[in-house]
């Protein structure tokens, strides 16, 4: 019997280390998938450019997994030795703190949650098992120790002038990267409102106002109902406009944008999409929306994964922005990857170079590629993140 129970107790014990050492890196790995190409070597034509770019992306979610931002990995998109590889001087980093199970791009329920099982897998503390709001903020404080951590390689970006100052120091030294807080899901708030305070002290500067299911600000593109702007979303957009927080309304549904765009004396961005003349997804958004969004002002950030552009490759990435250039202008076009965010992609951050070349061979001028590869989304945080 003692036999019995000391095997019970090691096949306990192995159980739990499998749960919380090895289950979350699993899943990792196989949610963000990286394609195994042939990328060769950057040609001169492509470095001549590329070298020179300000290369900012408007979507990441490499905050939920069970990782060091500091060590580059084999899977995966994200990480900060990838990003310099790349030359990849921006990275918003997206919080996620709840999705349901079997989400899709059509209906979604948001009675059930897949993040609280890695919560705990990944060995967060308890009081995130339970709320959302904590799960932000600690991924927020994980952002803010890498930085700690980093001698200076990772800057936390919280205002304009912050972010000039990044800039200028850049210019002398490539060996940094500066990194933007953002939520995807202002579910996080739990319904109150003096959150979106501690958010902003967090450092929260982007928030996204829905994920893959209604909630109390407004409806998703892919929730059950998608109803527009609640009373409570509308006062969540006054104080988001008095404190210059950026509205991101990638997955918001089609009522949501509406009411957005008339509510909201600031511009709003879409941090990773694609376009619904392109690919038909009810995730996408339609050639109407992008020109109300873009004539107030606006940047569209094209994703990288098949959901968005209906393939994986650089030239299908290329299409698409093409695709938004001819209809509102290539000032309005950015990058919005969803690097990490249960994605497949063809390339990573060191990769992105590939990009560059499909740019190149689409036909887009010189311009035009410092524009859509970072230089239209540092132009647009440089006016609408806070001041100081």
């Amino acid at each position: 019997m003692k036999k019995f129970f000391v095997t019970l107790i090691i096949l306990a014990f192995i159980g739990l280390f499998g749960f919380f050492f090895i289950a979350a890196k699993i899943t990792d790995g196989e949610n963000n998938v990286l394609e195994r190409h042939e990328y060769g070597d950057i040609p001169s034509s492509v470095a001549l450019i590329h070298d020179q770019l300000l290369i900012a992306d408007l979507h990441a979610d490499n905050l939920l997994w069970d990782r060091d931002i500091l060590k580059e990995l084999s899977h995966g998109h994200v990480d900060v030795p990838r990003l310099l590889k790349g030359n990849v001087a921006l990275q918003v980093f997206d919080v996620v703190t709840k999705t349901p199970k079997g989400q899709n791009y059509e209906a979604n329920s948001g009675d059930t949650d897949q993040i609280t099982l890695l919560t705990m897998a990944n060995r967060w503390p308890s009081k995130t098992w339970r709320s959302l709001y904590e799960r932000a903020m600690y991924q927020a404080g994980k952002l803010h120790r890498a930085s700690k951590r980093s001698n200076g390689t990772l800057k936390v970006i919280q205002s304009s002038e912050g972010l000039k100052s990044f800039l200028t120091n850049r210019a002398n030294d490539k060996n940094m990267v500066g990194g933007i807080l953002a939520i995807e899901g202002l579910h996080a708030l739990e319904g109150r409102i003096e959150h979106l305070d501690s958010f902003y002290n967090a450092g929260f500067r982007i928030m996204g106002l829905t994920h893959f299911f209604d909630n109390e600000l407004g409806g998703s593109s892919a929730g059950l109902n998608q109803p527009g702007l609640t009373k409570f979303g509308r006062q969540v957009i006054t104080k988001m406009n008095e404190t210059d927080i950026i509205i991101d309304l990638a997955h918001a549904s089609p009522a949501l944008i509406s009411d957005v765009l008339s509510a909201s004396t600031k511009p709003v961005l879409v941090s990773h999409t694609g376009i619904r003349t392109i690919h038909d997804s009810p995730r996408n958004l339609t050639d109407e929306q992008i020109k109300a969004i873009t004539n107030k002002g606006g940047i569209i950030g094209i994703g990288f994964w098949n959901g968005a552009i209906g393939s994986t490759s650089p030239r299908a990435i290329a299409n698409t922005m093409r695709y938004v250039t001819d209809l509102v202008g290539y000032e309005h076009v950015s990058l919005g990857s969803d690097w990490d965010g249960g994605t497949t992609t063809y390339f990573d951050a060191a990769n992105i170079w590939v990009l560059t070349k499909a740019l190149m061979d689409e036909g887009f001028s010189e311009k035009e590629i410092k524009g859509i590869m970072g230089g239209n989304q540092i132009d647009f945080l440089l006016q609408y993140l806070p001041k100081e």
